[in-house]
C-alpha cells in the first residue's frame, strides 16, 4: 500500500497538480498581504547591478518569486531531487525558469548535477538573467556555502541577500526551519547590500565573502521579523 501510495504521489500528474495549486496559493498570499520593502530604493538598485545573484535561506524563499517585476528575467536553481519537481512547476507557474541541480558540497559541485547546474548559473546571468539560490550547506540552516560566492567570482556579478518573512506563519521543526507563508497579514521584503567577489579572489577572500553572504542573510531575516512581529517601534503602520 505505501508503494502504491509513493507511486501516486511521484506520478507527473499529481505533481503538476500540486505544483499549480501552490503557485495560486502562493499568489494569494502575496496580494493579501501588506508588504514593506527595504529599502526603498531597492529597485533602483537592482537596475543598476543587474543581472544579480539574489541569496536566500532555505525555508524562508516561498514568496521570493514575486520581488521579480514583469519586465524582471530571473532563473532559480532548484534540487534534481523529486521534492524539487513540484517546486519546479511553481516557479515555472510564477515565471520563473528553473535551473535543475544542486548547490555545493563543501565547496565541490559534483554532485547531483552540480557542475551542470554551476555553468547553467554563470551561463543565465551572462545572459542577462537575475539568478536565485539558497546560499545554505545543505542540510545545515543558517551557514551560507561557498558555492554562491564562488558563482559570483564566476560570474562577476552581486549577491544581493534577500529576506521575506509574513506575520501569519506556520514554522516547521525542520532542518531548514521552514516559515510557511499565510495570507492576510503584515509583510516585510528585506534586501542587504550589495556584496562583490573579486574575480581573483583566492580561498581566503572566498571564506571572507562567505561570511559576508551569512551575516547579511541574517541581519535581513532578523529585520525582516522585526518588521512582521512588530519587535521595532513603529515599523509598520496598518
Amino acid at each position: 500500500m505505501r508503494d502504491f501510495q509513493r507511486r501516486i504521489a511521484r506520478s507527473r500528474f499529481v505533481q503538476v497538480t500540486a505544483g499549480v495549486i501552490g503557485a495560486h496559493y502562493l499568489r494569494l498570499v502575496w496580494h493579501t498581504t501588506r508588504f514593506r520593502i527595504e529599502p526603498a530604493d531597492i529597485y533602483d538598485r537592482v537596475d543598476r547591478d543587474a543581472p544579480l545573484v539574489l541569496a536566500m535561506w532555505h525555508g524562508q524563499h516561498f514568496l521570493a518569486p514575486f520581488v521579480k517585476r514583469p519586465t524582471d528575467r530571473a532563473k532559480v536553481l532548484i534540487s534534481r531531487h523529486r521534492d524539487g519537481e513540484l517546486n519546479a512547476i511553481a516557479a515555472e507557474r510564477l515565471g520563473i525558469e528553473p535551473i535543475r541541480g544542486s548547490g555545493n558540497h563543501g565547496g565541490q559541485f559534483q554532485h547531483k548535477g552540480g557542475v551542470a547546474a554551476f555553468v547553467g548559473m554563470v551561463a543565465a546571468l551572462k545572459d542577462g538573467y537575475n539568478v536565485a539560490l539558497t546560499a545554505d550547506v545543505p542540510k545545515i540552516a543558517r551557514v551560507a556555502g561557498l558555492g554562491i560566492v564562488m558563482l559570483a567570482r564566476a560570474s562577476g556579478r552581486p549577491i544581493y541577500p534577500l529576506a521575506i518573512a509574513t506575520r501569519h506563519r506556520v514554522e516547521v521543526d525542520t532542518w531548514d526551519r521552514s516559515a510557511f507563508n499565510l495570507p492576510f497579514g503584515r509583510g516585510a521584503v528585506v534586501v542587504e547590500q550589495a556584496i562583490w567577489v573579486p574575480s581573483d579572489a583566492d580561498d581566503a577572500v572566498l571564506e571572507t565573502c562567505r561570511q559576508k553572504v551569512e551575516a547579511a542573510l541574517n541581519r535581513a531575516t532578523e529585520r525582516a521579523y522585526a518588521i512582521v512581529d512588530r519587535k521595532i517601534g513603529n515599523a509598520v503602520r496598518d
